[in-house]
């Protein structure tokens, strides 16, 4: 099982920027020295959400000031960004880290970061697929060109190459290529979407077990039905997005959390804009926290543990990806993180 801290970057009511950036690299350091396998960086625009705007950015900070644990992006909205250029950062990160970075991506919202970054509404409606494989194109080809209904250009060279042979650390014999990709699904289009293109799925905090297990089955189902390979079909590494909060007890737990994220939810989720003032509900932010509650490894450490163990069994998904920066504050949330690290990985086969 591989667990990893899931970062956003999050802003609680009366916190400064700056504070909520160093909060997210320290958690990603303390994650690293907790023996964490990885660490998954959220990107919002214009919203106290989440106060970085570009993962993979910040995933290159995290990635010099690290040794060893993988960092990840989840995700980086492609809609707004060309994915050549997505493409060259992933490459790059890829080469210079050894293998270290894995890209996430996904759709996004209909926010206003569309007319900001000039992509338009159809690019979030109907352009991701077209994206998704020209990026999937940079990061596997020498050369590429494009004729599509929104990128066409005559063919360059790929530079740096992403797939550039380097030795895998646990199998000197073998080789990777490429940094691994993940989709963020959220509807069963995006989940055929991926499926078809044999890229492994993040699924979202808000679903449950027997959601996500539905995602999976249905990815199963598409991905045989697109001609992928059955070994490889069997091998993807799906993530589960959580919220981890460890304990003494879960009353203790559970207090942390619903104290801090109801206001974060609040003012975050709030400041989202629409780009074309469609009507947008909004969760509850106590009846939220709640419910992530229920559903996320919060509580003791062999609670915790106990929730990841049956969430696998259930879904079989073996890969998590744990909000851990849910109390706002920044020594809880290193306390939280290493206790994560060494009080329930240890429990967890």
């Amino acid at each position: 099982m591989r667990v990893g801290a899931f970062i956003l970057a999050a802003q609680f009511p009366g916190q400064g920027q700056g504070e909520v950036l160093h909060r997210a690299v320290r958690s990603a350091q303390i994650a690293e020295q907790a023996g964490l396998d990885e660490v998954w960086l959220a990107e919002h625009h214009f919203v106290p959400y989440g106060v970085c705007p570009q993962a993979a950015t910040l995933a290159a900070l995290l990635l010099g000031r690290t040794r060893r644990i993988g960092v990840g992006t989840a995700v980086s909205v492609l809609p707004t960004q060309h994915p050549v250029a997505l493409g060259e950062q992933a490459a790059l990160l890829h080469l210079a880290s050894e293998g270290r970075f894995t890209l996430g991506v996904g759709r996004g919202g209909p926010w206003v970061d569309l007319e900001v970054f000039g992509a338009g509404l159809a690019a979030y409606e109907h352009g991701f697929p077209e994206s998704l494989d020209l990026l999937l194109r940079w990061l596997r080809e020498p050369r590429v060109g494009a004729d599509g209904e929104r990128y066409a250009f005559r063919e360059v060279a790929v530079v740096p190459r992403a797939a550039e042979a380097l030795v895998d650390p646990d199998d000197p014999q073998g080789l990777t290529d490429g940094p691994p990709v993940v989709v963020a699904c959220t509807s069963p289009s995006s989940v055929r979407l991926a499926a078809a293109r044999g890229l492994p799925m993040l699924l979202g905090m808000h679903c449950d077990d027997e959601e996500k297990a539905e995602m999976v089955a249905l990815w199963r189902s598409a991905a045989l039905a697109a001609g992928r390979d059955p070994g490889e079909v069997a091998a993807a590494e799906h993530v589960s997005a959580g919220v981890v909060q460890v304990a003494d007890g879960r009353p203790a737990a559970v207090e942390t959390l619903t104290k801090a994220m109801p206001g974060w939810f609040r003012q975050g989720l709030g400041a989202h804009v629409t780009v074309d003032g469609r009507s947008r509900s909004m969760r509850d932010p106590v009846a939220y926290t709640e419910l992530l509650c229920a559903l996320h490894p919060v509580g003791p450490p062999e609670l915790c543990a106990d929730r990841l163990a049956a969430t696998s069994e259930r879904t079989g998904i073996r890969r998590f990806a744990l909000m851990v920066e849910g109390s706002g504050d920044l020594a809880a949330t290193e306390e939280n993180v290493r206790r994560l690290g060494t009080e329930v990985l240890p429990q967890l086969v």
